[in-house]
């Protein structure tokens, strides 16, 4: 691995030719975090037990008399999260799976369903960010 840059070195290989007229002069270096295009967690729970699903909210809104004891959760993070939108849609098209959860502001995405459903789904949401959106991709893990 090479050697660590030095300030000096790190500033002229930026500025180039204007380092001169620099020298001397304060300058204000802004770190900006680009959001990368990846999906980092891809995880499939088995479920057999109903409070989960009522601790994490995904009981509101089912039909009365309706139990999802025994169900999988699948589970997504997604960045940049506007395209959890787009792993929905692939999602819920690709398996007979419900979306639990979808946060465009953080990136989460849960589909409740069959555990092969929800399987079939978040494979097909995963291919389909690897090969045609070129995203980094993580694994799928299962419980």
């Amino acid at each position: 691995m090479g050697s660590r840059m030095t300030r000096e070195e790190f500033l002229e290989r930026i500025f180039s030719q204007k380092y001169e007229d620099l020298k001397g002069k304060h300058l204000r270096i802004v770190r900006v975090k680009v959001i990368g295009r990846a999906i980092s967690l891809a995880q499939l729970i088995g479920v057999s037990d109903r409070r989960i699903y009522e601790n994490l909210g995904l009981h509101i809104g089912t039909h009365q008399g309706e139990d999802h004891t025994g169900e999988s959760i699948g589970l997504l993070h997604i960045t940049p999260w506007e395209a959890t939108v787009a792993a929905a849609d692939i999602a819920m098209k690709s398996g007979d799976v419900e979306l639990g959860f979808l946060d465009r502001f953080s990136g989460a995405v849960i589909l409740l369903g069959n555990r092969a459903e929800v399987k079939s789904a978040l494979e097909a949401v995963l291919t389909y960010f690897r090969e045609e959106l070129h995203f980094s991709v993580c694994d799928l893990t299962e419980r």
